[in-house]
């Protein structure tokens, strides 16, 4: 009955927040569609909490450094996103352009400042998210990425990809790494949910001016160790490192090399 009553929020909500915003879009700025979206991911982490019974935990928001930076987190639920925006007044943030297939949604991310790149990565992710994290960049807002570019199952760890290094070194910005063990409570995208408290711990930031390899190295370790902290705690058993496994298109290719061999 909690995730049935959740599904409906989730949808009344949103349907009614994002025709509202897309509404807002027509009006020049940003002030009036993030104003309600706000309202929306407050209204969403609300739902989570009182129909879901998922509460959100967060630690280690005194590590947040000053000014600009940028949010590296891992990706577990449909729920991180909602639970990561309603830390911040005004967060930009990287999405795949999937989302971009609902109706009146691309006008609204627009308007957000949101940074669409191809899900699949390669160059032209690349560019978008040059172009659009520099717009971002100047405005001296915060910006959240998924490094993995893809929802994890728990226990499973994708590579994670270079997108948040190109940012790291062209804005010359701090990386926040950001640990989470919502995909307990709230699986990818799954429709039941468990009742909890789910956590997310900002970690301390990685400086900038490391070389690639490292950073994503450094990176990596420090958000897939905390999550598999964060898990155990949660589930009152032994750490167990997550399990590397290939992504969707990764997958796809491998497919596809395998048919043609």
């Amino acid at each position: 009955m909690r995730s049935f009553a959740f599904a409906a929020a989730y949808w009344i909500l949103s349907i009614t927040y994002g025709l509202t915003a897309a509404f807002a879009a027509l009006v020049p700025g940003r002030g009036a569609t993030g104003w309600i979206i706000r309202r929306y991911v407050k209204r969403m982490v609300q739902a989570m909490r009182l129909l879901a019974g998922i509460r959100i935990q967060v630690r280690g928001r005194d590590r947040l450094p000053e000014g600009a930076f940028i949010i590296a987190s891992k990706h577990q639920s449909w729920g991180d996103g909602f639970a990561t925006y309603d830390q911040f007044p005004d967060l930009a943030f990287v999405t795949g352009d999937h989302l971009e297939k609902f109706p009146l949604l691309g006008t609204v991310l627009k308007k957000l400042g949101a940074i669409v790149v191809n899900n699949c990565g390669g160059r032209e992710a690349r560019e978008s998210l040059k172009q659009r994290g520099a717009d971002a960049h100047r405005e001296g807002r915060r910006i959240l990425i998924y490094p993995e570019g893809n929802l994890a199952k728990v226990g499973e760890k994708f590579r994670y990809r270079s997108g948040v290094w190109h940012m790291y070194r062209d804005f010359d910005m701090p990386v926040v790494p950001l640990a989470s063990n919502l995909g307990l409570f709230w699986p990818q995208e799954a429709f039941r949910k468990t009742p909890g408290t789910a956590t997310l711990e900002f970690l301390d930031p990685i400086p900038t001016g490391l070389g690639k390899e490292e950073f994503l190295v450094r990176l990596e370790a420090a958000v897939e160790t905390r999550t598999a902290e964060l898990i155990a705690e949660a589930r009152g058993g032994p750490v167990i490192p997550a399990v590397r496994v290939l992504a969707p298109d990764e997958a796809a290719k491998a497919a596809r090399a395998a048919s043609a061999s």
